[in-house]
């Protein structure tokens, strides 16, 4: 008989000591792959940048030197919103997972993005809106109602554990905004035209400082709601009844749930446009390098989708220089593969 079945403590703990070793490792990974697409953000570009140099623009600023206008300038705000962006993505997908029990849910696919993007789209064209300070609020409003409407149309709040439903409905709302945001835009001035065609393909080009003071401030107070929400999640996920039977207040636990959503998804598309896959593809990780426990989930999707969103931006300085290609192009090559593979994991051939 072996030492499992005659004495399970021994396996737990060497279980439990396996995955705290690579909980730890994964985290180190993260960390440090996450600073050297800092610094090749900083340095890489349509003008690359010696990391020397880069470094001097950080330590000892010269504003008559345009290669430290360009990294203080530039590339620090565009960089600090691609990790911001990345990461209240990564923890919207996380929330929408746990709270539908639905491995294909994201804010992307679920019709957030869209309806956000729409919002905005709508704010510039109607109302000459250009700044994020003005236009995020739209992308608040957007996010929110298209995920309730797809979350009442997919009953949700009824039948989380059937994921095709929420999906066909998620697809079907983000074609039907997506159709109003091509209305919108093709029957716009020149002007909006212009300002919403990198936008909308998910890009972090030219985003200043004022872009990441708001971005910041949304995504603090989604990722500490998140964080209270842990324990929670960790109870829904077992099911309704299951949840209930540990103390759970459902409802409560989704509204709060459903508004972080909004707060951070909302927030991400306004500042980066409508990225989609991140919020599918981090969780997916995060629960291959921590297990099940959304305390550990959440900042490990964080961490990914920042990763993730980086790294797509960086590539796409990188491949057909000295253009660029959109960090939501390059998102969306690496998701769609990624989201055959879950659908193919999960079997998900039933209505």
């Amino acid at each position: 008989m072996s030492v499992c079945s005659e004495k399970r403590t021994p396996c737990r703990n060497t279980s439990h000591a396996l995955l705290r070793k690579r909980r730890a490792y994964g985290l180190i990974t993260g960390v440090v792959l996450l600073f050297l697409l800092v610094l090749a953000s900083l340095a890489l570009g349509s003008r690359t940048i010696a990391l020397r140099e880069t470094f001097n623009a950080l330590q000892n600023y010269d504003p008559q030197n345009d290669l430290h206008l360009i990294v203080r300038e530039l590339r620090i705000p565009r960089t600090l919103v691609a990790v911001l962006a990345g990461l209240a993505l990564g923890v919207a997908g996380a929330i929408m997972q746990a709270i539908t029990r639905n491995p294909l849910a994201e804010p992307g696919l679920l019709g957030v993005n869209a309806g956000a993007a729409v919002a905005v789209v709508t704010g510039m064209t109607l109302f000459g809106l250009t700044t994020m300070q003005h236009y995020v609020w739209f992308a608040f409003a957007g996010a929110g109602l298209a995920g309730i409407t797809v979350f009442f149309l997919g009953q949700a709040h009824l039948s989380g554990t059937n994921p095709v439903r929420l999906v066909l409905a998620g697809a079907g709302l983000s074609i039907v905004l997506a159709s109003v945001t091509g209305i919108i835009i093709v029957n716009s001035p020149l002007t909006v035209l212009d300002q919403v065609r990198h936008w909308s393909a998910g890009s972090v080009e030219g985003r200043g400082y004022d872009v990441v003071a708001i971005l910041a401030i949304a995504v603090l107070i989604g990722v500490i709601t998140a964080a209270a929400l842990a324990g929670n999640l960790n109870a829904i996920v077992l099911g309704r009844d299951m949840g209930e039977a540990l103390g759970v207040n459902i409802r409560l636990t989704w509204i709060i749930a459903c508004c972080a959503v909004m707060l951070l998804a909302g927030a991400a598309t306004a500042a980066a446009g409508p990225v989609g896959f991140a919020g599918l593809v981090a969780p997916h990780i995060a629960r291959m390098m921590t297990g099940p426990n959304y305390r550990w989930v959440l900042p490990y999707s964080a961490l990914f989708s920042a990763i993730l969103l980086l790294g797509a931006d960086v590539t796409g300085r990188i491949i057909v220089p000295p253009s660029e290609i959109a960090a939501g192009i390059i998102i969306t090559l690496i998701g769609g593969p990624f989201f055959i593979f879950v659908v193919r994991k999960y079997r998900l051939n039933k209505l």
